[in-house]
């Protein structure tokens, strides 16, 4: 998992509420291994025709929004169905963070498990951003994991909160298996503690 510290890109305006999994990736995609690029099929059905072509009126084929490694979302982002698929088709894509008022539960534990940040802002900060956004296509917002602050176009500040684990986790790039595994000495130790004890 790419570590995840201090995030200077383009960001694409979602303007809506209630994006569901199932508009961020079809079902029909969901028997896809791993190992095929989910970016592919991101807003496949937005973004693309029955024949392939691409939707002229589709923001994220806009070609200042096509570099977007930021989305800034409304209220309830990735709701729906529980499918991991969608936080993997947006950071196949490049995006590493979501911005938004509040977050489908499971999209944003999935997001967090999969080297993607959730942030939750206010909605006057995020009808900012938004604005600032579509006026400026192509226009840059900051995401300091570290100081955990989202700085808009214009230099306004907003800080965000994540809990303590999920913060180390993404900072150091590591999902749940690989902190496991950073604690495998201790683990060790207890099993030869626990062994000596039953025998």
């Amino acid at each position: 998992m790419e570590a995840f510290q201090r995030l200077d890109a383009v960001a694409l305006p979602v303007d809506r509420s209630n994006v569901d999994t199932d508009q961020i990736v079809p079902a029909r995609y969901l028997q896809k291994p791993r190992t095929d690029d989910f970016g592919a099929y991101l807003f496949r059905d937005l973004r693309f025709a029955k024949d392939g072509s691409e939707i002229d009126g589709f923001i994220l084929n806009q070609p200042a929004y096509r570099p977007s490694r930021i989305v800034v979302g409304r209220h309830n982002f990735g709701c729906g169905s529980s499918r991991e698929h969608a936080v993997w088709a947006l950071y196949d894509y490049g995006v590493r963070a979501v911005i938004a008022t509040s977050f489908g539960d499971i999209f944003y534990s999935n997001s967090l498990k999969n080297g993607l940040l959730p942030i939750v802002l206010p909605e006057a900060a995020v009808a900012s951003l938004q604005q600032a956004i579509q006026a400026q296509p192509g226009a840059h917002i900051v995401v300091d994991l570290e100081a955990q602050t989202v700085t808009a176009p214009d230099g306004s500040t907003h800080p965000f909160q994540i809990n303590a684990f999920s913060r180390q986790c993404l900072l150091e790039g590591m999902d749940e298996i690989d902190y496991t595994l950073t604690l495998s000495d201790r683990i060790a130790d207890f099993e030869r503690r626990h062994d000596a004890l039953a025998s």
